[in-house]
């Protein structure tokens, strides 16, 4: 085990593009009550990191330090953690959105908020999971109750979140309906969709109803349109706010449920996620890998919003 009193991490000292991100030398965290110290080995980037970057999120404070997906090895326990010891391998989001700081190399959190990284995937593969898988399975599992045999839609079937619930949509025995740009078709049914939309052709209006649950990771105007194919009794699951006033009352004549959903750190969800990991039923795609000292590069590329699947960052040895 190290004992260095400080630790590389990238850092802003102002809002605004991907320059404004900075490699710096900070105290090494040390951890509290019920706290777990990791040394980082791979952290996932997510859309709300460069939504961060540039402010007008959750954070309000600078400088900051960006990342809630980690995957690492565990450094120091605090008083009173039983789950864990020094040396154990561990991954996990940080509680979201303010106990953010995982583009670091070492980063302390909640231990509840981890779960033991499976031994069947590597740092990186384990650092892409964390934010994304739990948002998918939160809106699939836990909001929706998805059931076998029930359609699921998923927009932005190729991305970061959507990638990942076709896949915990299909384990839940689900038949999975995808949209996508025509290019990543063949990548979404290799993941298991049944059906998969060219959203850039098509209006997914004509072509797909009598839909049980829709995740919407986009909202304007594909959240509205995306009501008009729920079955009486389905649900729609944001991840972003809506922004329709009269979004309630067309959710009631249609007699469908909306639900806008915020990832929350969760030690169950962790260990579903882990366990769908180890038996193969979900991978994270992962577009690109950074050191640590790229990550302006990697939000650059991010931010493009042509990235299949995950981009993460790597850390230490």
């Amino acid at each position: 085990m190290t004992n260095h009193a400080t630790m590389h991490a990238i850092s802003q000292d102002e809002y605004g593009t991907p320059d404004v991100l900075k490699e710096t030398e900070l105290p090494r965290p040390k951890p509290g009550l019920s706290e777990i110290l990791v040394s980082v080995r791979a952290s996932g980037l997510n859309p709300t990191d460069w939504k961060h970057r540039t402010g007008g999120m959750f954070l309000d404070r600078l400088p900051l330090v960006l990342g809630w997906d980690v995957s690492g090895v565990v450094e120091e326990v605090g008083y009173g953690v039983t789950l864990f010891k020094p040396g154990d391998e561990v991954f996990g989001m940080l509680p979201y959105p303010y106990g953010v700081g995982a583009h670091a190399e070492y980063v302390k959190g909640p231990a509840r908020a981890f779960a033991h990284k499976p031994d069947s995937i590597d740092h990186v593969q384990a650092g892409a999971l964390p934010l994304a898988a739990l948002t998918a399975y939160q809106a699939l599992v836990d909001t929706a109750q998805v059931q076998p045999g029930q359609r699921v839609l998923v927009h932005a079937a190729a991305g970061g979140v959507g990638h990942l619930a076709v896949q915990i949509a299909k384990s839940l025995g689900a038949y999975v309906i995808g949209t996508a740009s025509e290019p990543k078709h063949e990548f979404l049914r290799s993941l298991g969709a049944d059906e998969v939309i060219d959203y850039r052709s098509v209006d997914f209006r004509d072509v797909v109803g009598d839909v049980d649950v829709v995740l919407d990771t986009i909202s304007g105007e594909t959240r509205v349109r995306s009501l008009e194919v729920l079955r009486p009794g389905g649900v729609l699951v944001s991840l972003l706010p809506g922004t329709d006033p009269e979004e309630s009352a067309k959710a009631e004549a249609r007699g469908v449920r909306v639900e806008t959903l915020l990832v929350e750190a969760d030690q169950a969800g962790m260990k579903a996620v882990a366990e769908l990991a180890s038996s193969g039923a979900l991978r994270a795609h992962v577009d690109g890998v950074f050191p640590l000292a790229e990550a302006a590069k990697a939000h650059a590329v991010g931010e493009t919003g042509r990235v299949t699947g995950k981009l993460v960052l790597t850390v230490g040895s």
